[in-house]
């Protein structure tokens, strides 16, 4: 699989988003990853549908919205309606997978599963079939910036072998960490969607970043 490169707006300076968004499509970032927190699920909060609907207006770039949010399926079709592309929820949120999944699907969206570090990866196996995407988080959601957990590259081959089965064409997106050192070792271990946050948005070239990711 080809790898694709998600920028984490989480990293962006809001003051000039729109200007951001250009930024991320000419230095050849293949998606915008929009992040969602409630304050609740997650300790922090972060934008919410009227930042999606602007970001959607300024920018034709794919949009990946990652919820982490207790009750997903009450919120699928005003972030379908409103620009997201694909939508990712976690497994450990309140609502039933399966139902969110379908309810994705339904709006003619992408559909992806996200785990926490500590969510083993067999808890995720009964969903992949369903799945477009599953999300393998490389640190704790909440917030931008931390460390890589290195342990959680085998939990991506554990998915990647699995899928390899029952569903080959699946994505495996990660998200926390990731530089052009831990983009090699995620690629390797399977994923091929990567997200990144400081790491782009800090760089002195954006472009030549993007590129060491791949």
């Amino acid at each position: 699989m080809n790898t694709i490169v998600s920028a984490s707006i989480l990293s962006a300076d809001v003051c000039r988003l729109g200007e951001e968004l250009d930024r991320i499509k000419s230095s050849g970032c293949d998606h915008v990853h929009f992040d969602v927190m409630d304050g609740v699920f997650v300790p922090n909060i972060s934008y919410g549908i009227p930042v999606l609907a602007g970001v959607r207006k300024r920018t034709d770039m794919f949009i990946d919205v990652h919820l982490m949010i207790t009750d997903p399926l009450k919120y699928i079709g005003v972030f379908a309606d409103n620009g997201a592309d694909m939508i990712s929820f976690h497994l450990e949120s309140e609502s039933d997978p399966e139902a969110v999944l379908r309810e994705i699907k339904s709006r003619g969206k992408k559909a992806g599963i996200a785990l926490k570090p500590a969510t083993p990866a067999e808890k995720v196996f009964p969903y992949i079939e369903l799945a477009d995407m599953v999300l393998v988080m490389t640190v704790e959601p909440g917030f931008g910036g931390q460390g890589f957990i290195y342990e959680m590259q085998d939990k991506i081959k554990e998915i990647r072998a699995y899928a390899h089965k029952v569903k080959p064409e699946l994505h495996i997106q990660v998200d926390g960490g990731i530089n052009a050192e831990t983009a090699a070792l995620v690629r390797a271990a399977g994923a091929d969607i990567l997200v990144a946050g400081s790491y782009l948005f800090k760089a002195d070239d954006m472009s030549a970043a993007a590129q060491s990711m791949r």
